[in-house]
């Protein structure tokens, strides 16, 4: 079959590879859609020894059973479905209460991470990794495995703060973003202010309904402060779907004492926390700083629900399986619109 592997670091190929078989417990999954994700990119970047090499790359997956393993229940062949990436250790306290994205014994593993992942014609994985997705477009349901199960999971966090009548910024309206966007209207009765670089972007999260919109630039934090209010009140929530220093730098600034920053994205920004009395000080006092990462299977179950019910929908831009190299090149520039998917 076709599979596009990474073989050294930072090397993408195209290569032929004998098709796998399912084995006990497992399912071999057509696939139908695979998201090119942020994430992929620092696999790539990663040093030799990080990550298996050679592995074929994409965590994003949705597709329809091929053929089953042996003792595996509930799928035949035919059935769609949409793959949880992540596969925790089973064993530890978070995998036992389903939270597998804070394993303790594996935090990084799972399809596309640790195994091989969907940027293939065919990928097996484990049949409790599996989701049913009905009838729904499967360009559709792949971006809901990460791009989709990121932002709930952080909205998730962020819930005891997201009050009627409360102010969420959401700073990066790209894959993850725009999805957040749709999240927030659709669970919360907050105010959206998105905050983006791009006019295009700032644009669709418009159309998606965010209630204000500024351009990240050096006078962001003070339009954004013309909409929250001056210190110590401010944006109950921020969200950071970027993660650079600049987005960092203005999320901190305008947060309100006891709010929330959910730094998301990894663009490598540093933000400093200490427990300072300074005037304005690095973080307002009582504000809390979470770091979150994925989501959980149950989560997974309701994002699809909201994709099902049309309330969530992805702005997606597709690319052939030949071309997945040039949709990570694009990717990594920035020209991506919504969320790359690779359709083998």
């Amino acid at each position: 079959m076709r599979a596009v592997r990474m073989t050294a670091p930072g090397v993408l190929e195209h290569t032929e590879v004998p098709t796998p078989e399912a084995g006990p417990g497992e399912v071999l999954l057509r696939v139908g859609a695979v998201g090119a994700c942020h994430s992929d990119l620092h696999i790539l970047d990663a040093p030799a020894g990080v990550f298996p090499i050679p592995m074929t790359l994409g965590h994003e997956v949705a597709g329809t059973v091929d053929t089953v393993g042996a003792g595996v229940d509930g799928w035949s062949p035919g059935d769609r479905a949409a793959v949880y990436g992540i596969i925790g250790c089973g064993r530890c306290r978070a995998c036992l209460r389903g939270d597998e994205n804070r394993c303790r014994v594996t935090p990084v593993g799972g399809v596309g991470l640790s195994r091989d992942g969907g940027l293939a014609e065919y990928v097996v994985v484990p049949a409790s990794r599996l989701l049913p997705v009905g009838d729904m477009d499967l360009t559709q349901a792949a971006p809901l495995t990460d791009a989709g199960l990121t932002p709930y999971h952080a909205v998730e966090l962020a819930r005891p703060r997201l009050r009627p009548g409360t102010t969420c910024v959401v700073i990066g309206i790209g894959g993850l973003g725009h999805m957040g966007v749709q999240i927030l209207l659709a669970t919360t009765a907050v105010r959206i202010v998105a905050v983006d670089t791009s006019p295009a972007a700032l644009d669709l999260a418009s159309r998606l309904g965010a209630h204000h919109v500024v351009q990240a630039g050096p006078d962001a934090v003070e339009k954004i402060r013309e909409l929250v209010g001056p210190p110590p009140d401010g944006a109950d929530v921020v969200l950071d779907f970027v993660g650079a220093q600049a987005t960092l730098d203005t999320g901190r600034q305008v947060v309100a004492t006891g709010g929330q920053l959910l730094l998301v994205g990894l663009a490598g920004g540093t933000l400093p926390v200490r427990p300072v009395a300074d005037e304005p000080p690095p973080v307002p006092m009582e504000t809390g700083v979470v770091v979150p990462f994925w989501g959980t299977r149950a989560e997974l179950h309701e994002v699809i629900a909201l994709a099902r019910d049309g309330r969530l929908h992805a702005d997606v831009q597709t690319f052939p399986l030949a071309e997945a190299p040039q949709a990570y090149e694009a990717l990594r520039r920035g020209d991506v619109h919504g969320r790359a998917v690779i359709v083998p």
